[in-house]
């Protein structure tokens, strides 16, 4: 009997998946524990295994397409069995969503997506319109890092078409067509919504206005892309395009697009020399264009100047030209200010701050350190004081849930870690119930998969409680945003050599400050105060955290 797969669910907040490759093929007998599939997630690629037997009858999401979860990834049956209604019933429970399946043999070609959702008959046969992939769960847009592929060039089936950027990294993207590159919609370091216009692949010669302005390529995005294709096109300049007069009256030739990124910059046209067509100013004329630096103003000649100039020493002051540069903001670091957003206006945030002795901490670190095969560091003992803290005072173990919160009875404990693009922050699973040197080497481990984008999303889910160090940097105190759905985050500063007093007398002490950020609807203030006091306690008697 045959067995409907569908899109798994492969982290807690994953809602959508995107099958990076098909390690089988229609047809391909199948064992259970068998790699179906690479699927790709905001975070990691997995490999997804089949807990069926069977032949793989059919493939309902090809390479490189998203589907949210729990849509029909795959059937596995029997050879020639009839699964027409499994096909049909995936239909009806996607809202009438028309599935079509892939083919089973290199002579027919898989329908392209665009041409199937809008039942438009106006697109020549052999035309196939490219649209920005979902290449993550959460990718709303992406950016073309880089085309490999220009218009005119001849298109075989898995060439790679462009490098498209998300939040969480930078994807080669292949083609599942064959062809000429007819258009392109999208200039590198440019963005678009999923599902936008990217490209136009079909035979040479083929008119693409036509082709855009089809139902199937209807929307926004297409007025921009028209704009564009004139511009590959280098087509004569039309009265759209010889619209910025000069100063001298003459009409100054020039794409609609270059006119745009020109006023962005703030260029004069008429200080740009055009490459294109009948000297026509296209865009890389805006991107390559140096300002010539203009002449000093000619010094006045009248008695009165010349009087006021002899009686007031001649000031040098500095000559130069404004510059600014807007850089294109990358998916990852779009994604981080949304989250942190999200969590600074929901969550009302107040902050409480304690300063602690770490002379014991750093000799019993040094102490520790001296053990064969033993390396610890000052983060990992703040890592395990918190952990065994949060058993003495769950309040702050906890996530507001609107009507409800939640009481964590496991302590995941979350470190920061800066990345190229921004921040991750992995996630050691049941924190309280390892040693310091397990959490040294958890933590090594982990922040170096994360600087190389290898952590899987299960490594980054579920933290309680998170802990994030600047100290290493020399930052004495800072306060850090919540990481939702946590209640508190912990900030780490520098450890400080100053003067303390002890015993009466003033000596050369080592302090470091922590600051605790609470969210106000599940912890109180005197709880928080408490959970730091309990924190201090523990790092400045080091002794009994080996217990």
């Amino acid at each position: 009997m045959a067995e409907v797969i569908n899109m798994p669910r492969l982290s807690d907040t994953m809602e959508e998946g995107t099958v990076a490759k098909w390690l089988k093929q229609v047809g391909d007998k199948i064992e259970e524990g068998d790699i179906l599939a690479e699927i790709e997630t905001d975070k990691a690629t997995m490999e997804f295994e089949s807990f069926h037997e069977g032949t793989l009858l059919y493939i309902g999401i090809p390479e490189g397409e998203g589907a949210p979860v729990d849509s029909l990834l795959a059937i596995v049956g029997e050879e020639g069995e009839d699964i027409s209604g499994l096909i049909s019933g995936a239909a009806d429970a996607s809202n009438g969503a028309k599935v079509e399946p892939v083919a089973e043999n290199t002579a027919e070609a898989p329908v392209a997506s665009s041409s199937s959702d809008s039942g438009s008959a106006d697109i020549p046969e052999g035309v196939e319109i490219i649209k920005m992939p979902r290449l993550s769960d959460t990718m709303e847009e992406g950016t073309v890092a880089s085309w490999l592929k220009k218009v005119g060039d001849k298109v075989e089936e898995g060439d790679i078409l462009a490098e498209i950027e998300t939040d969480k990294a930078t994807m080669e993207f292949e083609s599942f067509y064959s062809g000429t590159l007819l258009y392109i919609g999208l200039q590198e370091g440019e963005s678009s919504p999923v599902d936008a216009v990217l490209a136009v692949i079909g035979p040479e010669g083929t008119d693409v206005d036509a082709v855009l302005a089809s139902k199937s390529a209807a929307g926004k995005s297409n007025k921009v892309a028209k704009e564009e294709v004139k511009e590959e096109k280098a087509a004569e300049p039309s009265q759209d395009a010889v619209d910025a007069p000069s100063n001298d009256g003459q009409r100054i030739f020039a794409s609609p697009l270059a006119k745009k990124i020109a006023k962005e910059k703030g260029i004069d046209l008429k200080d740009v020399k055009g490459t294109g067509e009948h000297g026509r100013i296209v865009k890389k004329d805006i991107e390559n264009f140096v300002p010539v630096q203009q002449a000093a103003k000619p010094a006045a000649t009248s008695q009165e100047t010349t009087s006021a100039a002899s009686a007031i020493a001649p000031v040098a002051l500095p000559v130069g030209e404004e510059s600014s540069e807007e850089v294109k903001n990358s998916q990852m670091r779009k994604t981080i200010a949304k989250r942190l957003s999200e969590s600074k206006f929901t969550a009302p945030h107040y902050y409480l701050a304690i300063e602690v002795d770490m002379d014991n901490a750093k000799a019993s670190r040094a102490q520790i350190n001296n053990l064969p095969d033993t390396k610890v560091s000052f983060n990992d003992m703040v890592v395990k004081a918190c952990a065994m803290a949060l058993k003495k005072h769950p309040q702050v173990n906890t996530s507001w849930k609107g009507d409800t919160t939640r009481y964590n009875h496991h302590i995941h404990v979350g470190v920061a870690v800066a990345v190229e693009d921004g921040l991750v922050v992995p996630v050691l699973k049941f924190t309280d119930q390892m040693n310091l040197t397990q959490i040294g080497a958890a933590v090594k481990d982990l922040a170096g998969r994360a600087r190389i984008k290898k952590l899987t999303p299960a490594e980054m889910d579920g933290s309680t409680f998170t802990v994030s160090n600047l100290g290493m940097f020399g930052i004495l105190e800072f306060t850090s945003i919540i990481n939702q759905p946590n209640s508190a985050i912990l900030s780490v500063g520098a450890i400080v050599e100053k003067p303390v007093v002890k015993n009466g007398q003033i000596v050369v002490g080592n302090t470091m400050t922590l600051s605790l950020a609470c969210d106000h609807r599940t912890v109180d203030g005197a709880t928080g105060a408490q959970f730091l006091q309990t924190l201090r306690a523990y790092l400045e008697n080091p002794v009994t955290m080996l217990a």
